[in-house]
């Protein structure tokens, strides 16, 4: 099925997370040069590698990294959203001494 607009997406992402995940996925999945993704992704070569060694290490400490979602610790994949304390709150005396 060929469909520009759609390829567009993942050839050209424009969101930094998306990028980055791509750039590494042609790293090592597709296993493309350095050099080439670099261009591609429109990074330096040297910012690259430092992604590649940061994803790696993050690695093998057993912590991937999550492109899409921020994740709060021993939390699940997904969108992160801001708790709020709804429990009634009791206001106390304006004046001096209440």
């Amino acid at each position: 099925m060929e469909d520009p607009r759609c390829s567009r997406y993942f050839l050209a992402p424009q969101e930094t997370s998306q990028r980055r995940y791509e750039a590494l996925r042609a790293v090592f999945v597709d296993g493309e040069p350095l050099a080439g993704v670099a261009q591609r992704f429109g990074y330096k070569v040297s910012a690259l590698k430092s992604m590649v060694c940061r994803f790696r290490a993050a690695c093998r400490g057993g912590a991937t990294p999550p492109f899409s979602f921020r994740m709060a610790e021993d939390d699940i994949p997904g969108p992160t959203v801001a708790k709020v304390d709804k429990s009634p709150k009791s206001r106390g005396s304006r004046t001096a001494g209440n």
